[in-house]
């Protein structure tokens, strides 16, 4: 990456402190989080040197040794940039040729159905918005206020903690989530959220209706028409603006897998169908046959490994397992004796329940067509399942997948099978020859990408890094029309609204990857670059060849 010098000289700062050992900083590879690790200080260093670098991040939860265009220096300044983001929403009020669910109104008028839908049209896929006008999908995940770091074990980081009788010491809290990083070991930890004691600083009492309120303004101004994933139910339920509800739950795993995230669901045990069920009956009152809800993702960037691994994963499972009961009965089905399996696989199993009770992977050459067979049994049980019970519950709404990370062609077929759009996290810098595997024609979304910059007072640029905010304005304009000039893709999410805390959230993840940072101002470059793109898209996407 080609970074300034000012970028350098900020970097060479943090890392003079940190690496002597004061407050060590791990420097993950690309696409991993720069953690600031939770340690107290070293005794060895002299209190002087201790003094010049902590605390190191102000009331307003921005770094302190560094300045940079758009930092807030004082609460008078965090009040002034209210009436600032008024009179740039009163200059931009939004695209003019829209209807209230930001469908384009100067476009073909197709069928109505009261609910969003995919259709293909002149050669490319859209989305039809409730009206029947042409729809395309241009979100950012996470619109939510909320945006907690955890301070146990550090709280010498921070200049101006708030005492428990300040108005400000509602924002403490309590966390536990942590799959990653030094809390992963140290939880439950005790947090504070610099961002809604922002909100409460500029916007007074009433902060959450408020920001709600200019969130919604702020989308329509930047020519963003989509809530998307991990937002804030009482923000989307306005509904001001389209959204996605996310569908997240619990139940039993399957032993023998695992994954950045976890592990794999076991799909043929019945806590799988229950979870999801008592999950979706909670949407009947709210997103279910609501027509700004455009659909549903179900899970996030689940382990589907290679085209064997939850096969084996299944293999190396303990005998109660239900999965592996029933991939036993089907290897049972096949070869009728055990013998025929051993024969087969090159194993020396005695019975069948020696099998079930083994832990042993097979040879995957010898066992890959049963392997294969059976991850395909695994992956599209998944699917058919969530379809099943979601359009139970909302027959109206799309089934847009589970977001798709880490995927091999095998789970990617599972889901062009059953779902209505297949969703994508994709970290890259162009998604214009994204394709579905053998060229199958259904429409995808992408529902995670974003760049960040260094230059803001961020440690960590994100999964994908830019030299500075005008380079990452260029890099998000270049993405979305990249998306738009594709003819499967029906929307972009970018991840996400605000940026991660200075100090990172409870797996670590410090990312300067917001629209806004974390005291409530938007990034100038970012929001010209969104406005070029979201004014014109849809006459960009119906003209591209």
């Amino acid at each position: 990456m080609n970074k300034t010098n000012s970028t350098v000289a900020f970097m060479a700062s943090i890392l003079f402190w940190l690496l002597i050992g004061m407050a060590p900083l791990r420097a993950g590879q690309e696409g991993e989080p720069v953690e600031l690790i939770g340690m107290r200080r070293a005794p060895v260093h002299s209190s002087k040197v201790d003094a010049s670098f902590f605390p190191f991040i102000d009331e307003f939860g921005q770094y302190i040794h560094k300045d940079w265009p758009g930092k807030t220096h004082s609460l008078k300044e965090l009040i002034a940039a209210g009436p600032a983001d008024e009179k740039n929403l009163a200059a931009h009020p939004g695209p003019a040729d829209r209807n209230q669910y930001g469908g384009w109104t100067a476009g073909p008028k197709l069928k109505a159905t009261g609910f969003f839908r995919v259709q293909k049209y002149q050669g490319k896929w859209w989305m039809v918005d409730p009206d029947g006008r042409l729809f395309w999908s241009h979100g950012i995940d996470c619109v939510r206020s909320r945006n907690d770091t955890p301070i146990t074990d550090r709280e010498h980081y921070y200049r101006d903690l708030p005492k428990n009788d300040s108005p400000f010491a509602m924002f403490y809290g309590r966390g536990g989530w942590a799959p990653h990083g030094y809390y992963r070991d140290h939880s439950p930890y005790r947090t504070y959220d610099f961002s809604r004691a922002n909100f409460l600083r500029k916007y007074g009492r009433d902060w959450e209706r408020a920001f709600a309120g200019i969130t919604h303004r702020r989308l329509k101004s930047w020519g963003i028409n989509t809530i998307a994933n991990w937002s804030d139910s009482s923000i989307y339920l306005m509904r001001k603006t389209p959204y996605v509800s996310t569908i997240s739950y619990t139940a039993r795993k399957l032993e023998g897998s695992k994954g950045y995230w976890g592990k794999f669901y076991d799909v043929f045990d019945p806590s799988f169908r229950q979870a999801l069920r008592r999950r979706l009956a909670r949407e009947k009152d709210t997103s279910a046959d609501d027509p700004w809800c455009i659909g549903y993702f179900v899970n996030n960037e689940l382990s589907w490994g290679d085209e064997v691994s939850l096969a084996v994963a299944t293999l190396i499972s303990p005998a109660d397992q239900p999965a592996k009961k029933v991939f036993v009965e089907d290897l049972k089905a096949r070869y009728k004796t055990i013998e025929k399996l051993n024969a087969a696989w090159g194993t020396g199993h005695e019975t069948w329940e020696a099998l079930l009770q083994s832990k042993q992977a097979p040879d995957k050459s010898k066992a890959w067509e049963d392997l294969t067979t059976f991850y395909t049994k695994t992956a599209e049980t998944y699917f058919r399942t969530i379809r099943e019970e979601l359009k139970k519950v909302a027959p109206n709404q799309l089934y847009m997948g589970c977001r798709f990370a880490w995927v091999n062609e095998r789970a990617a077929r599972a889901a062009i099978k059953f779902c209505d759009i297949v969703s994508y996290n994709r970290y890259s810098y162009s998604v214009e020859k994204h394709r579905l595997p053998d060229g199958i024609d259904k429409p995808t979304i992408i529902g995670e990408f974003h760049f960040g910059a260094l230059d803001r007072g961020m440690f960590h640029t994100g999964l994908k890094k830019t030299a500075n905010q005008q380079d990452r304005a260029a890099k998000y304009k270049s993405y979305v029309r990249g998306a738009l000039r594709n003819p499967y893709i029906v929307g972009t999410h970018w991840f996400q609204y605000k940026d991660q805390p200075t100090t990172g959230r409870g797996d670590g993840e410090n990312y300067q990857i917001g629209f806004i940072d974390i005291c409530d101002r938007p990034y100038p470059e970012t929001i010209q670059a969104c406005r070029e793109v979201g004014y014109t898209m849809y006459e960009y996407r119906l003209n591209a060849r």
